[in-house]
């Protein structure tokens, strides 16, 4: 069950957001179960239940009881299984829950039995508590921001537990130590040092004789929980090994924590604008941060659209602006109903968001309705009002916009700057800029972490403290779990 869940978005996810796959289709998913893979023969898969969804709100409780109790079921109904690859995030928060990953572990654990190894794919952005890390056998996490390894990481996690069921060596030590320091993405990217390199050794540390696999995580910036927080796991045969690599990378990562920066130059939303207005650089592309979807923000908030129709010379068509992604399908619904060419007057953004704060009110825009997009795969109905030079993309469901295929009909090139609700740029994106601003705007997703009121975070953590750390190089910890029986009764 893999979702990124910021605590401060209004956005509350529900089952229908949720892809689920089972059976066939979960085997046709991944390279490594299909037919000609190396692996495919290698051991019998057993497809059981995937629910993944596009980052927003907390979780509904009903809803991740209902996914929990699915995978319970069929784990149960599949046994006795030698192994799981655990395709997860990281960072899923459920309304009324803490630490929603070792919940949901636990019940994972209880229903496949001691004696089956758990190999787990993480997101760097997820959160490792020692509670959920217990329970596993296996863990990995990409090692590149933006996730270009996405699948690479699930392929090595589904190969690392298969090399450990045919060999017999069953679970191997597990190292782990949290950092006491909390960064959003956008300042943690691995195009950037020091990400780069810390996440650079990862692959180095693991090809060490004795270990198995060595991971790191940055940790979920914009969830309020304990667990929230860098980490590292380093897996091995040899504990000692395992605890001096993995007290390495940590020490290195808490003393790097000043040097992170954001992952390309910022400003206010204001200063942003202003700046790409009077590049020559074409098309110049601005990051909405605070209400990026795929981080967790509700992508409703029509503030950045606000302050591109505010100023002079794109409210009068001088410079164009593409803004797509505003979620409201109340707006969309009037612009399918006026038709292409129609003008229109609607009030755009707020609809989960309304009510929360200043800058979360809806916007009235009164424009043409120039593009119709009917059934969407992801974003549903979609409708595309034009207002001086501004032209902004309705959604009728939460969508990203990260390739040029998501605009449709509207070639992004074609524009003067474009707006984008998002943090560092996805490949596709970053390759089509002339040149781009990270806007540091308010949401769910706020790259202003202070701003946005964290108080369950376990302190001192930086950067909300710089000071008052009893022992800030971490100290990694050796994990453990009941040592199961061999099948044949010795001692594992």
């Amino acid at each position: 069950m893999a979702i990124e869940s910021s605590t401060f978005c209004p956005h509350r996810t529900r089952y229908p957001d949720f892809r689920v796959t089972r059976g066939a289709e979960l085997l046709a998913r991944y390279a490594w179960t299909r037919p000609g893979h190396e692996l495919a023969d290698a051991v019998e898969w057993v497809p059981l239940v995937h629910a993944v969804a596009l980052p927003g709100g907390p979780v509904e409780a009903a809803t991740y009881e209902r996914v929990k109790a699915e995978l319970v079921h069929r784990l149960r109904a599949a046994g006795p299984l030698d192994g799981l690859v655990y395709d997860i995030h990281g960072a899923m928060s459920v309304v009324g829950r803490e630490d929603a990953e070792a919940d949901l572990t636990e019940a994972v654990r209880e229903a496949i039995g001691a004696r089956a190894l758990i190999s787990a794919a993480m997101d760097l952005h997820g959160n490792v508590s020692r509670r959920f890390a217990e329970q596993l056998d296996l863990i990995t996490a990409h090692r590149l921001a933006p996730h270009e390894d996405a699948w690479e990481t699930r392929e090595r996690a589904a190969r690392t537990l298969v090399a450990r069921l045919r060999s017999g060596r069953g679970r191997p030590h597990l190292a782990w130590a949290q950092i006491p320091v909390l960064l959003p993405g956008e300042k943690t990217s691995t195009r950037l040092e020091p990400a780069k390199s810390l996440f650079g050794r990862l692959a180095a540390v693991e090809a060490l004789d004795g270990v198995v696999d060595a991971a790191l995580w940055v940790g979920y910036a914009w969830a309020d929980e304990p667990r929230c927080r860098a980490a590292v796991v380093v897996t091995s045969d040899d504990p000692d090994l395992a605890l001096a690599q993995a007290g390495a990378l940590a020490r290195d990562y808490w003393r790097a924590r000043r040097d992170f920066v954001f992952v390309g130059p910022t400003g206010t939303a204001d200063a942003c604008v202003a700046r790409a207005v009077e590049s020559s650089a074409r098309p110049f592309l601005i990051s909405d941060s605070g209400d990026n979807p795929t981080a967790g923000g509700a992508g409703d908030l029509p503030y950045l659209l606000g302050r591109l129709l505010a100023h002079p010379a794109l409210a009068a068509g001088e410079v164009t602006a593409l803004h797509p992604g505003l979620t409201d399908p109340a707006a969309v619904a009037r612009c399918f109903t006026a038709g292409r060419g129609a003008t229109v007057t609607v009030r755009v953004g707020g609809s989960f968001s309304a009510g929360t704060g200043p800058h979360a009110e809806p916007l009235e825009v009164t424009g043409e309705v120039v593009s119709l997009r009917p059934g969407d795969e992801v974003g549903g109905d979609l409708a595309a009002l034009r207002a001086g030079g501004v032209t902004v993309v309705l959604t009728s469901r939460r969508k990203p916009f990260h390739t040029l295929a998501d605009f449709g009909e509207l070639d992004p090139r074609g524009y003067d700057l474009v707006v984008v609700k998002i943090g560092y740029l996805e490949p596709e994106l970053y390759a089509m800029a002339a040149d781009w601003l990270l806007a540091l705007t308010p949401g769910g997703v706020d790259q202003d972490l202070p701003r946005l009121g964290h108080h369950r975070v376990v302190r001192p953590l930086y950067p909300f403290d710089d000071a008052g750390f009893e022992d800030p190089e971490p100290t990694p910890a050796l994990l453990r779990r009941e040592d199961p029986l061999r099948r044949d009764g010795r001692p594992r």
